[in-house]
């Protein structure tokens, strides 16, 4: 498996390992709990309560393990003001042919959130948008066709 790096602020870094304990201790407590109580109940094969015990413990654990992964080795980004677009940087960008600008911070994958207005760095935009500068126009691969864009500025 090809090791990716996991580019995270250190308030992503701190959110993710309060998961992760919470995850390894509160959360393994509750469904031993749980898995002991649908014991109690009696026969396995047809106990909901089991097996739905059963399912949160997998999907826990899976949670667990991809966790540690993205903590083992994480890049702590912290942006540096910088005319280029990197790792942090908030650039405000418009799409040729429109008044409209668009303001986007660029993000490691883990904290992508269209919502927030953070795109991850290996999004076709984001991706598009890496090492340019103010003023510079780029062009990126949609389902619709090519876009073209224009940077204003990076914060």
């Amino acid at each position: 498996m090809v090791e990716e790096e996991n580019y995270l602020t250190k308030e992503k870094f701190e959110e993710l390992a309060g998961e992760l304990s919470y995850l390894k201790t509160t959360k393994r407590k509750e469904i031993a709990e749980s898995l002991e109580y649908a014991r109690s109940l009696g026969d396995l094969s047809e106990n909901a309560e089991y097996h739905e015990a059963r399912e949160m413990q997998a999907a826990s654990e899976e949670r667990i393990k991809q966790l540690e992964y993205i903590l083992k080795n994480p890049k702590i980004v912290s942006h540096k003001k910088s005319d280029t677009v990197s790792m942090g940087s908030i650039v405000n960008i418009k799409k040729d042919g429109e008044s409209e600008k668009y303001k986007y911070q660029v993000v490691g994958s883990e904290e992508a959130n269209m919502q927030e207005r953070k795109i991850s760095h290996l999004s076709p935009l984001g991706e598009a948008m890496m090492g340019k500068k103010k003023g510079e126009e780029f062009t990126f691969e949609t389902p619709n066709g090519k876009q073209r864009y224009t940077i204003i500025s990076v914060e």
